[in-house]
Formats: structure tokens, sequence, C-alpha cells
């Protein structure tokens, strides 16, 4: 923990972030909402307690404000909503580019699968995969087609494109340790998904 920031002002900040993203989210229901980043920010911590040489503030306020500039969400540019929430709770600035910093290392889409240059990146990043997986993975998944449009089998190839790819580039050990259950999750339910819409069973045979 850094020495600007006493274990109160930590609660007090960490209080107001949630408070912040649930606001910000509070219309989302394509699977970006404030449950997703509250998942994303447990996780965050989760893999953190086994990551002796984390900065967790780093990585909980990372956590937390991961999706604020999200440009699937928003149009704002350098981490605009993230940056002056961050002012406004007299974060210092050295401190607010590390976070920013974290915050561009987790996107799955913008990195290419590069990992992330530092361990604050790299639990982020994984917290925030996790959540694309198993039971939580498959409703967002569903739930961000539905909202843009998308066929249920557009849906479905996601999980080839993205989500059965997620267990291979995990960063941290924990991280992938959480990913093994999730990850055979997601492949049961394509099994079962296969097996209830294949139709060539359904198709009378022709007497011709």
């Amino acid at each position: 923990m850094k020495t600007w920031c006493s274990i109160s002002l930590k609660e007090k900040i960490i209080k107001n972030t949630i408070h912040y993203i649930e606001d910000l989210f509070r219309t989302n229901a394509g699977g970006h909402d404030a449950g997703h980043t509250l998942r994303v920010y447990r996780n965050a911590l989760l893999i953190a307690e086994n990551e002796q040489d984390c900065d967790t503030l780093i990585v909980a306020l990372a956590a937390l404000l991961h999706d604020a500039d999200d440009h699937k969400l928003f149009f704002t540019q350098d981490k605009a909503n993230a940056r002056a929430f961050l002012e406004r709770n007299q974060v210092p600035q050295e401190t607010i580019n590390r976070i920013c910093q974290v915050i561009d290392s987790v996107s799955f889409s913008r990195n290419k699968g590069r990992p992330p240059g530092t361990l604050e990146g790299k639990i982020v990043q994984d917290a925030d995969r996790l959540d694309a997986m198993g039971a939580v993975g498959i409703a967002r998944t569903f739930a961000y087609g539905g909202e843009h449009g998308r066929a249920m089998q557009e849906s479905v190839q996601h999980f080839y494109d993205k989500l059965l790819r997620l267990k291979g580039l995990m960063n941290t050990e924990t991280g992938k340790q959480m990913a093994e259950k999730r990850h055979a999750f997601l492949e049961q339910f394509l099994e079962e998904y296969k097996q209830e819409t294949a139709i060539q069973d359904l198709v009378p045979k022709s007497d011709f």
C-alpha cells in the first residue's frame, strides 16, 4: 500500500468506486453491467492474495474501473471517465497513470494476445477473462448477442473465436487454476448445445 493511502482512505475510495460503477452501468443489460465489474473485482482480489509483490490498491481500482471507458460502451479518450473519477477522489496523478496503464492492458481485442507488462495488469486481465468463462460467461455471451441483434448461432461462434482460447492465455498460476473448471463447463455446454440443436435426426427419412 502506498504511503498516501491509509486503510480508512483505501476503504473510502473503494466504496466510492463501487457506487460510481453501479451508477455508471445502471442501464446496461448486455453483459458489461455493474455485476460483471464486481465479479472481476472479486476475482482480482482472489488472485492477488497469491501474488505477494502486487499493489493490491492498483489491482482493486483497475478492476473496478476497467470498463469505465470501454470503447464498446463509451466515446471517451485517454480513460477520461476513470481519470476524472480518480482525480475527484484525490488519487495522486502517478497512481492514476498506473491504474490507467493496467486498464489499457486488459482488453482481449485491443492487445491481440500480448500479455500485460505489469503484475497488476496480468491479475486484472485474468480476472476479466474468468468472467467470460463458465456459466456466467455463457450468460453474458447471449445477453450481449441479444442486445446487438445477433442470431443464437452467431453467439455460439463466439465461443470458438474467443472463449475457448482464454484458458491458454491466463497469466497467473491462480488464474490458470480457476480457469480449468470454467473452461470444462464451456465445453460441456457446447456438447449439450450440439446435441439439442442437431436437426438431422428430426428430419423424416424419405422413402424415395
